[in-house]
């Protein structure tokens, strides 16, 4: 592969702790999870997200924190507080649509830009993010799709 820039000056998002490096490590992950949660509130086209969701997010904040810390390459917080976890089976009690994939979607892809995250990041992560959130959609609309069809054998 041959570049202008150093290897040094390419970002490895991805590779090891260097996603939950770029983000600040905990501390930047926990104001992304905070920046996040405070648009789904405010933004009015998010309502639906939002009922989605218990009234107090404290809960789901952290779960959200720990979730991310293992998943950008830090330290597996979910897994030692809460066990493992399948979060398509997790969400699929959950009416997620595509609406409100893309609505999670835009509010994270908000919160990281609004907090000044290099584009180069929010691009890589909002990409990354696409992969499980697709997963949940999938698998919330089969379980939703089961429910409108007893006795199909399914």
């Amino acid at each position: 592969m041959s570049t202008d820039l150093p290897m040094t000056d390419l970002p490895l998002y991805g590779s090891g702790d260097s996603t939950y490096q770029s983000v600040g490590g905990l501390e930047g992950i926990t104001q992304l999870v905070d920046r996040f949660y405070d648009l789904m509130e405010s933004l009015p086209e998010a309502k639906a997200l939002r009922e989605m969701h218990p009234q107090d997010l404290t809960g789901s904040r952290q779960k959200l924190v720990y979730f991310l810390s293992g998943w950008m390459g830090g330290p597996k917080l979910f897994a030692e507080h809460f066990g493992s976890i399948s979060l398509p089976v997790a969400h699929a009690h959950l009416p997620v649509d595509r609406d409100s994939k893309a609505m999670w979607l835009h509010c994270m892809a908000t919160a990281l830009e609004q907090l000044g995250y290099p584009l180069e990041l929010r691009d890589y992560l909002v990409a990354k993010f696409e992969t499980p959130a697709e997963s949940i959609r999938l698998m919330a609309e089969f379980e939703q799709g089961k429910k409108q069809q007893p006795g199909t054998g399914l």
